[in-house]
Order: structure tokens, then C-alpha cells, then sequence
């Protein structure tokens, strides 16, 4: 596209024989790609969007059609129509088009409501009943529209029309270079307003309604799942109520570590069992096992035991229980206890002195180092 010269037909990328929803369909994809804000400071852009603009104006008015098929644009001037094109009626179109760009919903009415009808609560557990499951009561109110009002926070569910949008629920608003519909602010897009609040709700349009829940949490449930209740949500209306999402937050444990169905245990192992090795009996969620730790066993070493962790909310698996071996040394030794430990050192000899031939190596290097600088000055 670079010239307002080109055909109608031509810009909008169709044939001469094109009917109105191809027509249609094909402006749709054009303007969406050449849209302003979509191509920010881009002139090219602005300008191929005129043309589709002012081409789209033109093909899909019938009359406007078959003059300029038969005359051209010469012939739409002569005929008192403008060259540059306005955008009367193009507001409806374009508004329907590009509302769900730009964050609005559909022109077409939708049923209102003055409240949601979901909403959340949150599912406080400890770790043990979201590892083995549990039952809950849970006492809450959801929202119930007003029977006084019918849920229009009107006095008698008397409601008038908007002044802002007259009724329409809908205004023209300037975006850009173009103008669209959207939902008029004043009334939701509903087109009514309250004329008088109503008594029983103060203008609320709902009453609180207590109620109890009774849940069933499944083994396995997990921090920031949800569980959800459908129909046990807000009442809007007689008969439709919404659902109630219960978001779970788990609490921690100060032994077991959770990722997933797998379940971490850090075991704390003296020093003397990974010099000997042992045998440990540690905890599981059906009893416990048996941690066979064999002689020089590294510090955070890891040791798997399968189907000992967390149930599968959807199968019937379970994770893995993953310890993982720290090494604890003494704080202080008594008397005895050192004359021991050095008696035990004596007897490896320079086994006892890793750390001798090593740093040997390194004083010789360094003494190399420092008598070849010498030299090279």
C-alpha cells in the first residue's frame, strides 16, 4: 500500500465480486494489523490504516459500492460524497472489531449483575492434614441479591435511563485517530441507573447469607491448588449462583521438606557413623525404613526411597522420600575424649597428614616462582 490512489479492491485485498462478510473479514484482519497501537510511531502504518478505513467506508455501503464500481472515486465526489472519509457509522463497526483489543467485551448486551457471582476463600491446612487429607466445616456468608430491590439496588427495582449514554449503555470514545464504542462508565453498560436507592439494601443490591460447608480434601493436596464448589458461589438472581474457589495455603513443616509428591528429610549423622558407617532407622508416612549408610558417605549425600513420599491427587502413585545426609561434628571434647581422638590420629601415621605432601608441592612452586623472577631481573 502506497497510495491513496490505489483501488478499494486493492487495499482490502480482495476480488471485485467480493461479497459483504468477505469484505468485512478482510478489513478485520487489515485493520488489526495496521492498527495504531499496535505500530507505535510507525507513519506507514497510520497511513495504510487510513486507506483501509476510508476503502472499507466505501465497499461496504451498497450505494457507495456501485458508484465508485461504476465511476470511481471521481464518481462518489460528483455524487456528493466526500473523498476523505468521515467516521459516521464506522464507530459501530470498528468498536465491535476492536474492542476485545483493546480490553472491552463485545457490543452485544450482555446479562448484568451488580456483584460477581464467584468468589474466593482461602483453605488454611497444616502440612499433615494436606498429606494424608482431611474433612473441614467452613462456615462463610456468600452475597444474595435483594428480594426487595430483585438485586437492582432500585427502590421497587424502579431503575431509569442513563443520561450519559441515554439508555444505550454504550459511548463513543476518540482512540487514537479512529472512534469506538465502549461500555458507558456511568451505567456499567447496562443503559440504567438507580432513580431511588433501595431501603432494605441501602443501594447494595444484596443481603449476606450465612451458610456451612463441608469438605472433603483429598491426600496429596498441594499449596496454591484450589478447590472448587460449583454453585456455592454468590446468588444473583433467583435460581443462579455462582462458585466458591477455595485457594489452599500449607503450612511447613520442621522436619519435612515438601517439593512436589517428594518429600525431603534432612538426617543429621555423626561424624563417627560416616567414618564407620551404620545403619539409621528413619521416618516415613507409613512407618519407617531402614538408612543403610556405608563408610565415608559424603556430606549431602542423598538417599531415595520410592512410593514413601506424597499420594498423587490424580492416580494412585506417590513420590519419593529423598534423605539427605548431614554430618554433625562435636562442639567441645572432654579430656578423655581428646587423648582418644589423638591416639586414634597417631595410629594412621602421615595418613593422619593429608595436607603435607600437598602444601610441600606448593611451597616448591612458589619458591620456583619467585627465584625465576629474581633471575629475569
Amino acid at each position: 500500500m502506497t497510495s491513496f490512489d490505489m483501488d478499494y479492491y486493492e487495499i482490502l485485498e480482495i476480488s471485485r465480486d467480493a461479497d459483504n462478510d468477505t469484505i468485512k473479514k478482510s478489513f478485520r484482519k487489515l485493520a488489526l494489523k495496521y492498527h495504531p497501537d499496535r505500530n507505535p510511531n510507525n507513519k506507514e502504518a497510520e497511513e495504510n490504516f487510513k486507506r483501509i478505513n476510508e476503502a472499507y467506508e466505501v465497499l461496504s455501503n451498497s450505494q457507495k459500492r456501485a458508484i465508485y464500481d461504476r465511476y470511481g472515486k471521481e464518481g462518489l465526489q460528483s455524487h456528493g460524497f466526500s473523498d476523505s472519509h468521515s467516521t459516521s457509522g464506522f464507530g459501530d463497526i470498528f468498536g465491535s472489531i476492536f474492542e476485545e483489543f483493546f480490553g472491552g467485551t463485545s457490543s452485544a448486551k450482555q446479562e448484568h449483575y451488580a456483584f460477581e457471582q464467584d468468589y474466593v476463600l482461602r483453605l488454611n491446612l497444616s502440612f499433615k492434614e494436606a498429606i494424608f487429607g482431611c474433612k473441614k466445616t467452613i462456615k462463610t456468608k456468600y452475597k444474595s441479591y435483594c428480594k426487595s430491590c430483585n438485586g437492582t439496588g432500585a427502590k421497587e427495582g424502579k431503575m431509569m435511563d442513563c443520561s450519559r449514554c441515554n439508555g444505550r449503555g454504550r459511548i463513543v470514545v476518540q482512540q487514537s485517530i479512529i472512534q469506538m464504542q465502549v461500555a458507558c462508565p456511568n451505567c456499567s453498560g447496562t443503559g440504567k441507573i438507580i432513580a431511588e436507592q433501595c431501603h432494605k439494601c441501602h443501594g447494595d443490591c444484596y443481603e449476606f447469607i450465612d451458610e456451612t460447608i463441608d469438605l472433603e480434601v483429598k491426600a496429596g493436596i498441594d499449596n496454591g491448588n484450589q478447590l472448587v464448589y460449583r454453585g456455592k458461589g454468590h446468588e444473583v438472581k433467583k435460581g443462579v449462583r455462582g462458585d466458591l474457589y477455595f485457594k489452599v495455603v500449607v503450612a511447613e513443616d520442621e522436619h519435612f521438606i515438601r517439593h512436589g509428591n517428594d518429600l525431603y528429610l534432612e538426617v543429621p549423622v555423626f561424624f563417627t557413623t560416616i567414618v564407620l558407617g551404620g545403619k539409621i532407622e528413619i521416618p516415613t508416612l507409613n512407618g519407617q525404613v531402614e538408612l543403610n549408610i556405608p563408610p565415608n558417605t559424603p556430606h549431602g549425600h542423598q538417599f531415595v526411597f520410592a512410593n514413601e513420599g506424597v499420594p498423587d491427587l490424580n492416580s494412585t502413585r506417590k513420590g519419593r522420600l529423598i534423605a539427605q545426609i548431614n554430618i554433625t561434628y562435636p562442639k567441645s571434647l572432654t579430656e578423655e575424649q581428646q587423648n582418644l581422638v589423638m591416639k586414634l590420629q597417631e595410629s594412621f601415621g602421615d595418613k593422619s597428614k593429608p595436607y603435607k605432601s600437598f602444601i610441600d608441592e606448593c611451597f616448591d612452586k612458589v619458591k620456583n616462582w619467585l627465584k625465576d623472577k629474581i633471575s629475569s631481573t
